[in-house]
């Protein structure tokens, strides 16, 4: 299937490593041309290897030196879409939360995504197209245990992204969230480290029950979400927006997963 990207710029977020390596990586087999942002400028120029449509900023996204080197390398061409994708908060319990770790956790998951959009979205709009996908978690829909910093912001990001859908739905450009559920990625190894210390179980175990909790007991791999996130790049998606669509191997319980 053509999804019709050929030639076509996207900004992806955290496109050195995990789900935004695997979206980078499939944007660039349909042809399209790519401004990569991450943190580490080792790993971005690894991944420019793959194509020379691949253009690269290293850089913290919550910083505003890298949204102005973005706005700066963008340019006067045509935006078609971005995929907002960032690391999360750190893993922890309610109780061993301190004030100060909100305010890092809403400048984390928030602020940036929210100054980053409304830098985007008015060229978008003057061509009247674009594509604005949030890269969130499953935890949009069922909280996960020992993450409430994330469990709690990145609904914040749902509020955000429905309100802005209605607010512009005319115009052209849509904005959708995938909430990834267990993917083999270094934030799931994380995670999986963490309860492994605070339940004194080893990481295979902990591994193992994670596995447990979805609907197909595994795991999920970062390219077949990528191949979801970028047909929600493509024009075939014109009339998704506002959604929270979660990619999580049946681990959400509810009806409205």
């Amino acid at each position: 299937m053509d999804l019709q990207l050929e030639n076509k710029l996207f900004l992806v977020g955290g496109a050195t490593s995990g789900l935004g390596r695997a979206i980078a990586e499939q944007l660039v087999a349909e042809g399209a041309n790519v401004l990569a942002v991450a943190r580490t400028e080792s790993k971005l120029q690894e991944l420019q290897q793959l194509s020379n449509g691949i253009e690269i900023i290293a850089g913290d996204l919550s910083q505003p030196e890298v949204l102005n080197a973005i706005l700066t390398k963008i340019g006067n061409r045509v935006l078609t879409g971005a995929v907002i994708n960032s690391g999360g908060p750190p893993a922890m319990p309610v109780m061993d939360t301190k004030l100060s770790d909100w305010d890092a956790a809403y400048k984390t998951v928030v602020r940036w995504k929210i100054g980053l959009t409304q830098a985007l979205l008015p060229k978008m709009m003057e061509h009247s197209y674009g594509r604005l996908l949030f890269i969130e978690s499953v935890s949009t829909k069922q909280p996960v245990e020992n993450l409430v910093l994330s469990n709690a912001m990145r609904l914040a990001i749902t509020g955000y992204v429905k309100t802005l859908s209605q607010e512009i739905g005319a115009s052209g450009v849509t904005l959708n969230i995938l909430g990834p559920g267990y993917h083999a990625t270094q934030r799931m190894e994380n995670l999986f480290a963490k309860n492994s210390e605070l339940k004194g179980i080893p990481e295979a175990e902990i591994r193992k029950s994670f596995s447990a909790q979805t609907a197909v007991k595994a795991i999920g791999k970062p390219a077949n979400f990528a191949s979801l996130a970028v047909w929600m790049l493509s024009p075939y998606s014109g009339y998704i927006t506002g959604q929270t669509i979660t990619v999580d191997g049946g681990l959400v319980k509810g009806t409205m997963g």
